[in-house]
């Protein structure tokens, strides 16, 4: 299965931003959280979502330790190898050490200086600078793939 091409994802994503941070939100211009922006970023590209994610707390599943987001991530999404930066690429991000990745960005630029838009608490959806405290939290790189899986 073949990647969208990165540019039309970034272009959807920055459709997003000013989008106000709405937990478990998913509504361009109403609301969303780092999870409502991919879904809404899939839904302006790919049409349908691949399935409804279930209710979840701002902390996750880290209580449990379980990694649903990566596991999702990996059942949609085409996993890239390290190394391999594009912008379009769907980032997953560990929050802090032995904790679960919980949070989804969409790099914006890569090379002298990156960025990824996302949303988080607080905050609108914005597209930030990819500063190296946030590099070394990236656990994983994706793709968006052409049509759906």
């Amino acid at each position: 299965m073949n990647a969208m091409d990165g540019e039309t994802v970034v272009a959807a994503a920055r459709d997003w931003i000013g989008t106000p941070y709405r937990h478990q939100g998913s509504v361009r211009g109403a609301g969303c959280d780092c999870l409502g922006l991919l879904r809404g970023v899939w839904r302006d590209l790919l049409g349908d979502e691949p399935e409804a994610p279930p209710a979840y707390s701002r902390d996750w599943s880290e209580p449990q330790g379980d990694e649903l987001l990566w596991r999702a991530a990996k059942r949609h999404l085409l996993v890239k190898r390290p190394g391999d930066e594009a912008p379009g690429d769907i980032l997953l991000f560990q929050m802090r050490a032995g904790g679960v990745a919980k949070h989804i960005g969409i790099a914006g630029r890569v090379g002298e200086r990156p960025s990824f838009i996302h949303a988080y608490s607080g905050h609108a959806v914005l597209e930030s600078p990819l500063s190296l405290p946030w590099r070394r939290r990236i656990v994983a790189r994706f793709a968006l793939p052409e049509g759906g899986v």
